[in-house]
């Protein structure tokens, strides 16, 4: 979920609720520049998420190091 700056500032708290069930994008002038989700984000469904997308010699960290370098 893509919120501003300013909407997030306000509503902290919501927003670090809503974060247990999904990404909160935090956005300056157009910009993602964070991003808040829960510390347990369960690395298998992250992995089977991207089964088939990811070259064979690439491993979860490496694709997910590229993914959070791309947002």
């Amino acid at each position: 979920m893509p919120v501003t700056v300013s909407e997030f500032q306000g509503n902290m708290a919501h927003f670090l609720h809503l974060a247990a069930q999904e990404d909160i994008l935090i956005m300056q002038d157009g910009e993602i520049i964070a991003k808040l989700t829960k510390p347990s984000a369960d690395k298998a469904s992250i992995a089977k998420s991207l089964f088939g997308v990811l070259p064979q010699n690439m491993t979860l960290e490496e694709a997910m190091e590229e993914r959070a370098d791309s947002l």
